[in-house]
């Protein structure tokens, strides 16, 4: 059945939900029975009932957080940041590693087997490809930020030889990369510090969201300070973000008029010319600061030499933004992507091993590696799931999940953070590190090749004869800790530099445009199967168990699109086919979303998957996928619209979008709370049990008569808060707290401990209603309204 749709009852999904998770829990936790014997001296730290944390490290080749794990009885029940920010999936890849839908054994042939049949079929085909000249092989993976990892990967191809390693993002920071790799000869991200920018501009960067790292959100909240020096956020971009939505001023535009808008911002800089109007207030706020960051989402390596240039002409290297300690969270290529698939296509690959990827649904030519595919000689997949890419495959290797694994990350220059199991591998799968090693017959767990890499590997030496980690007592803290930071460090020469800024019109279009957008819940979609992100409302549309089009109101007047309540409330919509560069996509559900630029249409990556599992969608189980898949028109271009009849049922949480005029949120301005910090405040009159009283009248300090019983209240910053949703998913881990499904959401059911609502700002206000004279229920009924651009 399709939970996605609703069509299973409440009770009906919390028993498969329940059974599933207890099952797998169960399953994990079997001890192996070596040797039973009793605590002589129990440890201090082991005590039953009570929690235990551990450092580790979660990295999915999306998302990464330096965390400590919370374990009950063995069982890995809580994430919680380590030095470091998480988000909604780190948060919830807890549940993750408790899908009973993950592979439980190593398949060849789409029948179960064991590893000592894969082990000897690969070994003899890849030393058979190896003796053969003009036979290759290839080795498709994420970024991979581990360095013992990447020793392991030179072992292999060393030993078999011809061996292709390509590493590709499902985001692409491609052009980025190589515009980095021409600026500064690294090919790696800056470290931004936005805590040290006094004005930031993002042309379509969502740094709060899914662009860079966990960290920008808490750096940007400490820049935010009223009480110290609070910076000036200016986003430029055409789908809502998070990070728009938190900007002190948006501008709304085409993604073709962004190239140019930079390059007017360039020339402007530099005393040619005079900006564009609508950045022209930028323009005087950059040139008026000492610090400041400008960053842009653009994969075109043209635009990011521009925003180069543009940093450097600002002076802000070596200020807020650090390219001498860059991060390495993205090192994808699309030129070798696209080298594979040529090759593939032509029979030059013998042998295709993926690790941690999944092509067939996230690559925007998914059919031309499908089709290389079928002609490459041996294929082995080494995921957590038979997903769109493994379902192909002649072998597949399950992998054990992050907090089943040993590991080690170099997220950035000079950092290294470490990865420890908090379980017992719940299947009998095996992490891809140790099939690397069994596959080059290495008999060393990779446990062990860790630990030697780090304290005998020449290349990761603390001082000319000192490792990294000296030995066995060092190595314990350091895993205990979970991170460490050293001086050893790759060198960097800004002698090298070599700015540019390619020339880009000002360009100017009537037809609709499409962009891809990426959601805070669902990511890239690797996990897709997870319902606690499944219903995790959005922040900005507050529709959760869905994909859909965004689009501006008036573009969906024109078009006669509609979104309407029913008689409960629930939230429905029209639905189109959409066209773009030629490939469509039929009956896409419609949303009106306030902030959508004019002329621009969106929609959300992570969604369409056919073999996810029984949450996310598995066509080969009867349930159909959830949302439709964006990643093949991740091009962009002008997008054809057609209305087609129908009708989509939204599950969305939040059915009011404005305040109606209400005090729900305080606020006021910099400039006034700097003249009087009460400013945007009034009188509070506290709820308590005796009614209301003055805050004066309230004292934590005098006796409280604990018959009435606990008034809770909670006061948020929503200055620091920037609405990413990770506390919700949080709750939901540490409360057990259930999903719903789509149905019983649309009856307003759903169950989340914490919710965040958000407000659009209209075009009625109480003052103009006044100077209209204007009847107070024609002025509340345009208050239910929001603003084009709130």
């Amino acid at each position: 059945s399709d939970l996605g749709s609703g069509s299973t009852s409440r009770r009906d999904f919390l028993k498969f939900l329940g059974f599933s998770t207890a099952a797998a829990t169960l399953a994990a936790c079997e001890a192996p029975v070596n040797k039973v014997i009793p605590y002589v001296v129990k440890p201090d730290e082991i005590i039953p009932g009570v929690a235990n944390y551990y450092a580790s490290t979660i990295y999915d080749g999306h998302d990464f957080a330096s965390v400590l794990v919370k374990t009950r009885e063995g069982r890995p029940i809580k994430i919680e940041p380590n030095k470091t920010a998480t988000n909604a999936r780190v948060q919830a890849s807890v549940l993750s590693m408790y899908d009973s839908a993950r592979l439980k054994n190593p398949m060849k042939g789409k029948v179960d087997t064991d590893w000592e049949t894969i082990d000897a079929d690969i070994i003899s085909k890849l030393e058979k490809i190896s003796t053969d000249k003009g036979k290759n092989i290839a080795l498709l993976t994420s970024t991979i930020i581990s360095p013992s990892t990447e020793k392991l990967i030179s072992g292999f191809s060393e030993k078999y030889g011809n061996v292709r390693h390509v590493q590709m993002d499902t985001i692409s920071h491609h052009g980025m990369l190589e515009a980095n790799k021409s600026t500064f000869g690294v090919r790696a991200l800056p470290t931004y510090h936005f805590d040290k920018a006094d004005v930031i501009v993002s042309f379509g960067a969502d740094f709060l969201g899914n662009w860079g790292s966990t960290d920008y959100a808490t750096d940007y909240a400490n820049g935010r300070n009223p009480n110290k020096k609070m910076s000036k956020h200016y986003q430029i971009e055409s789908t809502l973000t998070l990070t728009g939505s938190n900007a002190d001023e948006r501008i709304p535009i085409k993604p073709s008029e962004q190239a140019g808008l930079l390059y007017s911002l360039y020339n402007d800089l530099n005393g040619v010319g005079t900006a564009d109007s609508r950045i022209s207030k930028i323009v005087e706020a950059l040139k008026s600061v000492n610090s400041s960051i400008v960053v842009c989402n653009s994969n075109d390596k043209d635009v990011q030499l521009l925003v180069n240039s543009i940093n450097k002409k600002l002076g802000n290297y070596k200020i807020t933004i650090d390219i001498s300690n860059p991060s390495y969270l993205r090192k994808g290529n699309d030129d070798d992507v696209a080298n594979l698939i040529s090759d593939m296509n032509i029979g030059n690959i013998d042998a295709l091993i993926t690790y941690n990827v999944n092509p067939s649904y996230t690559l925007v030519n998914a059919h031309d590696f499908n089709t290389g595919l079928s002609k490459v000689g041996m294929k082995v997949s080494s995921s957590l799931y038979m997903d769109e890419t493994a379902t192909k495959m002649d072998y597949v290797c399950p992998d054990n999940h992050n907090l089943e694994s040993w590991g080690d990350a170099n997220p950035s220059n000079g950092i290294y953070t470490l990865m420890q199991p908090t379980i017992n591998p719940l299947f009998n799968g095996r992490q891809f590190q140790d099939s690397l090693l069994s596959w080059t017959n290495n008999s060393k767990e990779y446990y062990n090749y860790i630990q030697s890499h780090y304290m005998n590997d020449d290349k990761h030496l603390e001082q000319p004869g000192i490792s990294l980690i000296s030995d066995e007592p060092d190595w314990n803290k350091k895993l205990h800790d979970g991170y460490f930071i050293t001086e050893n460090r790759e060198e960097y020469n800004s002698d090298n530099e070599i700015f540019s800024a390619p020339y880009f019109p000002l360009l100017s279009s009537e037809d609709i445009e499409f962009e891809i957008s990426e959601k805070i819940s669902m990511g890239d979609g690797s996990q897709s199967n997870n319902p606690w992100l499944q219903e995790l409302p959005d922040p900005l549309s507050r529709a959760c168990w869905d994909n859909y089009l965004t689009i501006s109101a008036s573009n969906a007047r024109d078009l006669g699109i509609k979104n309407w309540n029913v008689s409960n409330g629930a939230l429905n919509g029209s639905m189109v086919n959409i066209t773009v560069d030629g490939y469509e996509l039929k009956n896409v559900p419609v949303m009106i979303q306030p902030g959508q630029a004019v002329g621009t249409v969106s929609l959300a990556v992570g969604y369409g998957r056919t073999h996810a599992g029984k949450c996310g969608g598995d066509v080969s189980e009867g349930v159909k996928p959830i949302g439709h898949n964006a990643y093949p028109l991740s091009n962009g271009g002008v997008a054809k619209i057609e209305v087609v009849e129908g009708t989509h049922e939204f599950a969305a949480t939040q059915l009011h979008h404005t305040m109606m005029g209400r005090d729900i949120v305080k606020e006021t301005t910099l400039a006034e709370y700097i003249k009087n910090p009460a400013s945007g405040n009034h009188t509070d009159l506290y709820h308590t049990h005796d009614g209301k009283k003055k805050a004066s009248e309230v004292s934590l300090w005098d006796e409280h008569d604990h018959e009435t019983g606990h008034f809770w209240n909670l006061s948020i910053d929503l200055t620091a808060c920037n609405g990413c949703a990770a506390c919700v998913v949080s709750c939901h881990a540490e409360n057990n707290v259930p999903v719903v499904g789509k149905e019983e959401v649309r009856k307003s059911r759903d169950m989340h401990w914490l919710r965040i609502d958000r407000y659009f700002s209209s075009d009625m206000t109480k003052e103009k209603s006044e100077k209209e004279n204007i009847s107070a229920i024609t002025m509340y009924a345009d208050m239910e309204d929001p603003s084009e651009y709130p």
